[in-house]
This record gives C-alpha cells, sequence and structure tokens, in this order.
C-alpha cells in the first residue's frame, strides 16, 4: 500500500492572502474540473456525471488513463476522491485546517494500492518515492494554491 502526506502553509509570505472560503472554492473548483488545476495536456477529460447532496461522480482522463471518482465534500474542509476505477484504489484527501498558531495549512494524504499489482511490489514502491518526492505531492499543493489564485485573479472564484 501507498501511504503518503504533506502539508504547506495556505499564506505563506509574499503571496496573496487565501481566506479560508477562497481557498476551499479552489479546492472545490479542482474536483470538479482538474484541468484547470493541472499542467496543460495533462488531464484531457474531467466531467461530473452524478451528483447529490453528499457527493459527486467525477469521470476523467489524467495522464492518458481513464478515471472514475466519487468525491465527498465536507465544506469549507475536506475534499476526498475515493478511486472508483482506474490504476490507483483508495482515497486521496486534500483537507484546510489551521495549525497551533491559527495559520491555514492545506494537507494532503492518501492510502492507496494498486489495481492488479502486487501490494509493496516495485510498482507500488515507484509510486511512493513519486508521491514523497519533491515533484509529489507537496508540489501539487503548492500548484493548487496557485492556480486559486489565478483563478481568484481572473473572478472564477
Amino acid at each position: 500500500m501507498i501511504y503518503s502526506t504533506a502539508t504547506v502553509p495556505v499564506n505563506p509570505a509574499g503571496e496573496i492572502r487565501l481566506t479560508r472560503e477562497q481557498a476551499w472554492k479552489g479546492l472545490e473548483l479542482k474536483a470538479r474540473d482538474a484541468r484547470l488545476f493541472l499542467p496543460p495536456g495533462l488531464c484531457t477529460r474531467c466531467d461530473v456525471t452524478e451528483e447529490s447532496a453528499t457527493h459527486f461522480v467525477r469521470e476523467a482522463t489524467i495522464a492518458g488513463q481513464d478515471l472514475r471518482e466519487i468525491i465527498a465534500l465536507e465544506p469549507e474542509a475536506k475534499v476526498t476522491f475515493f478511486q472508483a476505477t482506474g490504476p490507483r484504489e483508495g482515497a486521496i484527501v486534500n483537507e484546510l485546517f489551521e495549525d497551533d498558531a491559527g495559520e491555514l495549512q492545506l494537507r494532503f494524504y492518501c492510502y492507496l494500492g494498486l489495481r492488479g499489482k502486487q501490494p509493496g511490489g516495485p510498482e507500488e514502491q515507484v509510486e511512493q518515492t513519486q508521491f514523497d518526492s519533491d515533484e509529489g505531492y507537496k508540489a501539487a499543493l503548492l500548484s493548487t494554491l496557485k492556480r486559486t489564485r489565478e483563478q481568484l485573479a481572473i473572478g472564477r472564484l
């Protein structure tokens, strides 16, 4: 199994401050349309196909892989992506919280396996290393906040 976590400040020095509401709107927009947040061409399809009061279903093609995710929203707190189909199984979480100093933080964590692959095998080890690297999910969190600021600047949030 793959377990990874990363946390970054939402409002580091020198950046336009985001409120919890603005950061949340960015996370929700990313969940609904990953194309706005991922590098150009990485996500070629992202459609919400079902919606209820507690969750929605999105079908996407990311890095050439088709996937279906059930996405649960806990307003202004947490987005959980349950991997229903695709190369991974498990959950990915993006969570907003205040640290001990009262500063807003964005945390990522996941618990995943690779469908059809040996648990703890070489493929999962490669994924674990990638998730934990400087180009892994910490970079994704920083990119999410950058793109949230960009979406705010153009009036989309």
